[in-house]
């Protein structure tokens, strides 16, 4: 039985924009071939450029409309980076992304921001993100590795919120049964698994243990190959909530 690991990668510093992630991680990190390298969106996003201040930002009639008891900048940079608004409840938003997310508040997030009254946004692109940190580990390592961008996301037919992968670089994001049969030999008919999520909410139960570490590797896995995060997304026309 393969045995897996979930390793914390510790005493990375704080990150701001312009930061080589890959980098930094290859200076912090033991890699081994084939390990996946989950890192938090948060850091990805701050290193990207992905911030917005509060300051900057005048709120429109909708947003105060939406934004109840809260700052209505908030809710216009909520609006701001959804291209489709699934429900509301003030101030609660679930909001589509240009990326084809669904999820709260189109993923502007306040915790964990630079600094107060300031932002995260979800980065421009996460697959990219993903490619780019991958490409950097191999370079400065000499190590293949898979790479995941996580975020933290609620679930329709659930409590509490679990990690997922938003981005994907080296790595099988889905694993299709479909066609095999199970132990009484039943055939699969429906079950694909959502391997780069399961890999995403296994690094996250050693990050949040671990205060301030936004970076965890995933060893023991055989999921090399290719894919994107784009493939996780439900196609609008399978999509029974839409």
């Amino acid at each position: 039985m393969t045995e897996l690991r979930v390793l914390p990668v510790e005493g990375l510093p704080e990150i701001a924009e312009g930061d080589d992630l890959g980098a930094l991680i290859a200076e912090h990190a033991q890699l081994e071939a084939g390990d996946v390298v989950v890192v938090s969106q948060k850091v990805v996003s701050k290193a990207e450029g992905r911030v917005v201040r509060l300051a900057d930002v005048e709120a429109s009639e909708r947003a105060r409309a939406l934004a109840g008891d809260h700052d209505p900048r908030q809710l216009e940079v909520i609006l701001s980076e959804a291209t489709r608004i699934v429900r509301t409840r003030a101030p609660l938003v679930i909001a589509e992304t240009r990326h084809g997310f669904v999820c709260a508040s189109a993923g502007v997030d306040a915790s964990n921001a630079p600094g107060p009254d300031t932002l995260v946004l979800l980065p421009a692109d996460p697959d990219a993100s993903a490619e780019a940190i991958r490409l950097t580990l191999r370079e400065r390592t000499g190590k293949n590795v898979g790479v995941i961008v996580s975020d933290s996301f609620g679930r329709p037919w659930r409590n509490g919120i679990v990690d997922v992968a938003i981005g994907v670089a080296g790595l099988r994001p889905l694993e299709d049964w479909r066609g095999r049969r199970d132990r009484n030999g039943y055939e699969l008919r429906a079950t694909v698994v959502a391997v780069a999520d399961e890999i995403a909410a296994a690094a996250e139960l050693v990050r949040a243990k671990t205060a301030g570490v936004p970076v965890a590797i995933v060893r023991g896995l055989d999921v090399s190959g290719e894919g994107s995060g784009r493939e996780l997304l439900m196609p609008p026309e399978r999509d029974m909530f839409r």
